[in-house]
């Protein structure tokens, strides 16, 4: 850093009151001098005034990886190194360049082609000067009925796209100008396959859907590799571990990702009705891809999950008695039949333990558990159950898929438990049935 160590703290102190002064929350403040100071220790020996665009890309990039980093972190890190160098220490960041000679003339050569930290744009530069726009395309995304985390999704690219030209006008920005993007993110940026398909389908509804223009051709971008990996899949012993150091609603849930095949998702949003216990199933209502699907209820958690059900009853009686407005359901639902959402059926079957308000409708409303809940809950329970593998929510699924083929069921079966459109997609399951361990021996023990 810039300043001597008996000076770090007064430095710090100064950029909080500046924060503070600035019209920003005292504790949201105290989070800025957090990122800040983690961005000062990032790299040894370089001090803040020293630092390029492309160090703070490469911090960014680290925190965006990290497990338990959520997005809006990431972008509460960005506005603090934004205000750090542009409001406080008054410093406009410029990319990485290099000197090289040419015929005898030292020429300027830029390292990083592509950068957009050069003039920093916070957030709120963002939607103060594009606000109609997003706002258009808010409303194009919900008229489609569009879930709100592809909305999300969506703003978030749109946003990212336009800092990266200067927050110009998306008219002022040719087929040249996204490709040059969807370069920055697979060259730059490392971004998987299916997170620059993301961006280029956001950036395509933009012009198409809420512009109404051609974006214009711009096929010839560097396309992010695909990666061919194999799923990680448990043992059933080592899911028996998983599971017992787990318990209450986390144990029950993961216990149903792991016996019913469910994704995260699919888990935290399911409802009273969605419960079949005469016939031993569970209806999984809007999948991914918007599809339908019936899978097997355990009977193992069948007690457990009638507890719960017991336990959001109780829940349910005092929101009703409240006055609460009920749970979220599709609008077009909810014209058709007004009280659907204070009935027992469409409650969610692991609600929040608070009220909170829905952000299209501003009602308040109880929603259901916040899916990070499960995923610490299961990450602590793979710590402490000391299993050598990655485990995650969706390794559970993956653990089930695989189970299920070691014990014998066809694909096609499988295929339709877990929801797949294709049979080629559940067919990465049967990597463990070759089992060439049984089929070869190793030459280290002939």
């Amino acid at each position: 850093m810039d300043q001597k160590p008996n000076n770090v703290n007064k430095f710090w102190l100064s950029y909080r009151d500046a924060v503070m002064a600035s019209g920003i929350p005292e504790k949201t403040a105290e989070w800025y001098v957090r990122w800040a100071q983690k961005f000062a220790l990032s790299i040894k020996g370089k001090t803040l005034r020293s630092r390029s665009s492309k160090d703070v890309h490469s911090f960014l990039n680290q925190l965006e990886r990290q497990d338990g980093i959520e997005q809006w972190q990431v972008e509460q890190a960005r506005d603090a190194l934004i205000f750090l160098y542009r409001d406080f220490l008054k410093l406009n960041l410029r990319s990485q360049k290099s000197t090289v000679k040419k015929k005898g003339q030292k020429v300027e050569e830029n390292k990083g082609e592509f950068h957009f930290l050069d003039n920093i744009v916070s957030k709120t530069d963002l939607y103060a000067r594009h606000a109609q726009l997003f706002k258009r395309l808010q409303t194009e995304l919900r008229t489609r009925h569009y879930s709100l985390r592809t909305e999300q999704a969506y703003k978030s690219w749109v946003g990212r796209f336009l800092s990266f030209h200067g927050l110009k006008q998306p008219d002022q920005i040719g087929p040249e100008d996204i490709k040059d993007f969807l370069d920055y993110l697979a060259q730059v940026r490392n971004v998987s396959a299916a997170t620059q398909n993301q961006a280029l389908n956001a950036i395509v509804f933009l012009y198409s859907q809420v512009l109404k223009a051609d974006p214009g051709r711009f096929e010839d971008f560097v396309r992010a590799k695909h990666s061919k990996r194999l799923p990680e899949v448990l043992t059933q012993s080592e899911v028996q571990r998983l599971l017992g150091c787990m318990d209450g609603t986390s144990h029950l849930m993961a216990g149903l990702l792991y016996g019913s095949g469910l994704r995260l998702m699919e888990c935290v949003r399911l409802r009273v009705k969605d419960i079949d216990f005469e016939r031993q199933q569970i209806l999984v209502r809007d999948g991914k891809g918007q599809k339908d699907r019936v899978t097997i209820l355990p009977e193992k958690f069948t007690p457990l999950l009638k507890d719960q059900l017991k336990y959001v009853k109780g829940l349910y009686k005092q929101d009703i008695e409240a006055g609460s407005a009920g749970v979220y359901i599709w609008p077009a639902l909810e014209r058709k039949y007004p009280n659907a959402a204070r009935e027992w059926i469409w409650q969610y079957v692991f609600p929040a333990s608070k009220l909170s308000m829905d952000p299209q409708s501003r009602k308040v409303r109880r929603h259901h558990i916040h899916e990070s809940s499960l995923q610490k809950a299961v990450k602590a329970a793979a710590k402490k159950a000391g299993l050598t593998k990655r485990a995650t929510c969706h390794t559970l699924r993956h653990s089930f898929a695989t189970h299920l083929l070691e014990a014998g069921y066809d694909i096609r079966t499988v295929q339709e438990l877990l929801g797949h459109s294709d049979v080629s997609t559940t067919m990465i399951y049967t990597h463990v049935l070759n089992k060439p361990g049984l089929a070869v021996k190793s030459p280290a023990d002939f």
